[in-house]
């Protein structure tokens, strides 16, 4: 099995996809064992002959951070830091999500700038590799001091406290360290802080999110091209030409996917075409541009924060300074998964628009897409369904980023509110996810009541596979059970191999 050497060189989307669908395990390169043993000793050391209040080190946390704390308690100190930010509500965060965020703490303590032991660090790649998981829950970070209580509930279990799942069951901690003979870790001063002010529960999310953003943004440009094809539609909206007087990067490489899609259709090369298209066809280049345009973006700022340091305070061994400041505000993040929503909420909004246009009885298609139509009802409420949920992707698109409160008795007086927006966003993918299967299931059906014309190679390729899974509509049956087999269709279908 391939390991990964965290430490070693910068985590990106790719990598990360890398490590996850090759099941990797992950190690500390020699590189960062090194500069976590450097900055530790450093602190040790300093703590010996410096006996002035340094923040989170020997003092309280927040507002609490004029209170001296005396060297025989800091161990103590950072136990009861852990119980007391432990203040998770909701749901439990999914799995994979919990996995990332174990990773990219990994990743921000790997650079030796957070004091802490390599002891601690390694018993969370001990987590990582052994596929334990602590339970965490979606409620109770305000995306500013860091993503305190989801990060104090992934740190429990490192002092023997809080549940984890293990080999498929949730267990207690307790139970988990009797069963594989490990003992409790005791953490030292800085360390409790430093393992839960950091930013790994947004950016978690965020990375899982445009992982699967990845396959969505490739599918849209599939689906919308059947439906394109099965609406009768022009080809002249695609043409390179259009595009280069207009070069946004994401617009041009829509219009060259949906070109590539349609070459060779007998359907798109058909006489007699209205003049024009509706706008939830011809301006795919625009709008599917948009949003890819928007996503690497939002890409580069999580690439960013995934290979940063995010805790506080940060200690500088080289220059001898201990830095209290403020690089666990989610800000970037908390815009950014407001933005994110936009972007994908809108490709479900223009798919919804296709759906509408291939039901409506136009273009030489029954209403519906049905067989006696009025007996049978078809496909009408799966255009409702898809329009309900982009309905509640407008609503989730009301952004967190502009919703701080005060916290911490006034001394943590502006907050991103970036947690809210990461399990929001995950949310509207997931809507999103649902509403392309429906305009897969409904351009499919209008595609197979143009034969014997046939569209092109590429597409015919996806139609002979898809129609192994969802069968042609003759009649009116439970449409629930199509849409979800069209989203499980989408999740396992890699289209680099189609095209």
């Amino acid at each position: 099995m391939p390991v990964f050497y965290l430490g070693e060189s910068l985590l990106t989307l790719n990598s990360l996809s890398e490590i996850i669908s090759e099941a990797q395990t992950i190690a500390l390169s020699r590189e960062a064992i090194e500069r976590i043993e450097k900055c530790r000793n450093y602190l040790d050391d300093k703590l010996k002959h410096h006996k002035e209040p340094i923040y989170g080190i020997n003092t309280g946390f927040g507002y609490l951070q004029h209170i001296k704390v005396e060297e025989e308690n800091l161990t103590k100190l950072q136990h009861n830091l852990l119980l007391s930010h432990a203040c998770g509500t909701g749901e439990e965060v999914p799995a994979d999500i919990v996995k990332l965020m174990l990773l990219l703490k990994i990743q921000s303590l790997s650079y030796g700038f957070s004091a802490v032991a390599l002891s601690t660090v390694q018993r969370l790649v001990d987590f990582y590799n052994h596929g334990i998981l602590p339970v965490v829950y979606t409620q109770g970070s305000l995306g500013a001091s860091g993503d305190l209580a989801p990060l104090a509930h992934l740190a429990l279990p490192l002092i023997g406290q809080g549940e984890v799942f293990y080999e498929g069951q949730k267990i207690s901690t307790v139970a988990l360290y009797q069963k594989l003979n490990w003992q409790v870790l005791s953490l030292q001063s800085k360390e409790g802080l430093a393992l839960i002010n950091g930013t790994q529960f947004m950016s978690a999310y965020g990375i899982y999110i445009l992982l699967k953003t990845q396959n969505l943004s490739k599918w849209a440009d599939a689906v919308a091209a059947i439906s394109i094809d099965a609406f009768d539609c022009r080809i002249d909206p695609f043409h390179e030409l259009s595009h280069q007087i207009r070069p946004h990067k994401g617009q041009i490489e829509t219009a060259a996917n949906i070109s590539k899609w349609l070459q060779g259709s007998e359907l798109i090369q058909k006489e007699g075409k209205q003049t024009q298209d509706p706008y939830s066809f011809r301006c795919v280049p625009q709008v599917h541009g948009a949003s890819k345009d928007s996503i690497a973006y939002i890409t580069t700022v999580f690439e960013t924060e995934i290979n940063s340091v995010t805790d506080n305070p940060n200690v500088f061994p080289d220059e001898d300074r201990i830095i209290s400041a403020g690089n666990f505000h989610g800000q970037p993040l908390a815009l950014s998964l407001d933005f994110l929503c936009i972007a994908l909420a809108e490709l479900g909004s223009i798919s919804e628009r296709r759906v509408f246009q291939l039901i409506s009885g136009q273009r030489g298609l029954p209403p519906f897409l049905v067989k006696d139509a009025g007996l049978n009802s078809g496909l009408m409420i799966a255009q409702y369904t898809a329009a309900s949920i982009v309905s509640e992707n407008k609503q989730l698109c009301t952004p967190s980023s502009v919703d701080s409160i005060v916290s911490s008795n006034g001394q943590e007086d502006h907050v991103s509110m970036g947690a809210n927006g990461a399990t929001k966003c995950l949310r509207v993918v997931r809507n999103l996810e649902n509403i392309l299967a429906i305009e897969l299931l409904t351009a499919a059906q209008a595609l197979d009541l143009r034969r014997p014309l046939r569209s092109s190679a590429a597409i015919e390729k996806i139609m002979s596979a898809y129609r192994e899974k969802v069968n042609f509509n003759e009649a009116d049956r439970i449409l629930s059970v199509d849409i979800r087999a069209s989203a499980e269709f989408m999740k396992t279908t890699p289209l680099k191999l189609v095209l």
